[in-house]
């Protein structure tokens, strides 16, 4: 991809059967190898505050951190669409969202934003989609209601699988560009995604999914845990990580590293000149 991910890009990939591959990003080198590798849109997501903060959820991650990471990732200069995600209570009235979404679009340089939730912020996403704000809905499992709902997959019964589907309707009307489907039952995934004009992005929500999304830290295997089910580890980086540190350590600890050629040297004459005045000093 030449130019900018844009979101009539992701209208087109839909229409065209063309899945849709999300990743996380949270840092300027993980921006920068995602964006070399093809990824067409990251997510700033507010899971940083669990994989990379080290918190328990999302619920500690302020509209500063989410500010300072964006622009950290904005900055690897790659042809991404960048969506961050509007942290927890600072969308809870259409003000809040407008303050939380300028800032996260001025000072951390993303073009879109993502929130949580159903009809119950569709005013909310109304009237930033009318302001200029692109904004990417995300229904079922939602990480910053999981006191509320538990983790778990949702809409497994009639009423609540009838009332995501509305859910989704509302948010399209509203004018989401697209829909995150976390932890949904993938048949009822595939019934959603048909019947929007909106992209799907699935996480733990099956194959039907007009694309998915993957936290950077499961799909490379970096945390020393087991990945969520949904997940899917392309690699063991963080053994490899660990590896090289422990080599790098016991090079210290021997005096292998560093070698003379990973050493600057100095002329003997300009040492010893230095040596005499030095000496000279402490006289």
């Amino acid at each position: 991809m030449t130019a900018r991910c844009t979101l009539q890009d992701l209208q087109k990939m839909k229409a065209a059967g063309e899945r849709i591959a999300m990743l996380t990003a949270y840092d300027h080198a993980s921006a920068i190898m995602a964006g070399r590798a093809g990824v067409p849109v990251l997510l700033v997501g507010d899971s940083l505050g669990m994989v990379v903060h080290g918190h328990e959820t999302t619920l500690p991650v302020t509209l500063d951190d989410m500010v300072r990471h964006a622009a950290s990732v904005v900055r690897a200069g790659t042809n991404a669409l960048i969506v961050g995600d509007l942290p927890f209570l600072t969308y809870a009235t259409p003000a809040d969202a407008v303050h939380a979404a300028r800032r996260l679009m001025q000072e951390g340089g993303v073009q879109a934003v993502k929130l949580e939730g159903g009809g119950t912020i569709a005013r909310t996403v109304r009237h930033l989609c009318e302001l200029g704000v692109p904004v990417m809905g995300h229904l079922g499992f939602t990480p910053q209601a999981q006191h509320q709902l538990g983790i778990r997959v949702q809409a497994k019964q009639a009423a609540d699988a009838r009332r995501l589907l509305e859910d989704a309707l509302l948010l399209e009307a509203a004018g989401a560009f697209a829909i995150v489907l976390e932890l949904v039952p993938a048949p009822l995934a595939a019934e959603v995604t048909r019947r929007l004009r909106i992209p799907t992005i699935g996480i733990g929500a099956g194959a039907g999914c007009d694309g998915q999304v993957q936290v950077w830290h499961d799909l490379l295997g970096l945390l020393d845990r087991a990945p969520p089910r949904h997940a899917k580890p392309y690699a063991q980086i963080g053994q490899a990580v660990e590896t090289a540190i422990r080599a790098y350590v016991d090079e210290v600890r021997s005096g292998a590293f560093p070698t003379a050629s990973q050493s600057s040297g100095m002329d003997p004459s300009e040492l010893a000149r230095a040596l005499t005045a030095v000496d000279g000093c402490q006289r």
